[in-house]
């Protein structure tokens, strides 16, 4: 049951564990797509801009999504856009598997903060690898791959 003293947990999910969740997702993609030689853009957030960090881009509902776009790919093939595409979840898997670590290690503690992380990060992998497209009808990452496998090629470009 939700009561009163569950609200700042709730807060910290909200505006703390699941904008570090998006971050570390869209790092992924970045990394990745950097290392296939792309020019990337992304974003946390929706609404108002914020603020830019170099391609980084912060919006007022920080907490809420998040995107990577990418062009110019020196290494433009298939197997290269899936594992763009691929990589936000990978990185969320690898950031839950090394905090896990680090708590069995006993460097950190086994907290509440670790695990609401790991929860809403597993969340996150659940929904982005699920193939839909949003209501503006941009495609969730395993959407995006089944795009790029069907049709040999990222149709996502950079606005």
């Amino acid at each position: 049951m939700f009561t009163l003293n569950d609200i700042p947990m709730f807060i910290i999910n909200f505006f703390i564990i699941l904008p570090l969740v998006t971050l570390v997702h869209e790092a992924g993609h970045v990394l990745v797509a950097r290392v296939f030689g792309g020019k990337i853009k992304f974003c946390i957030g929706t609404g108002k801009k914020l603020f830019d960090i170099g391609p980084l881009e912060v919006r007022r509902m920080y907490f809420m999504e998040g995107w990577c776009q990418y062009e110019k790919l020196s290494y433009n093939k298939t197997w290269a856009h899936v594992s763009i595409y691929m990589a936000g979840s990978i990185f969320n898997m690898m950031m839950i598997l090394l905090l896990n670590l680090l708590i069995i290690q006993g460097i950190l503690p086994a907290d509440l903060f670790f695990y609401q992380y790991s929860y809403f990060s597993m969340y996150f992998i659940f929904f982005s690898l699920f193939p839909y497209r949003n209501g503006d009808g941009k495609p969730s990452d395993g959407m995006a791959i089944h795009d790029v496998i069907r049709h040999g090629k990222a149709a996502d470009p950079i606005d």
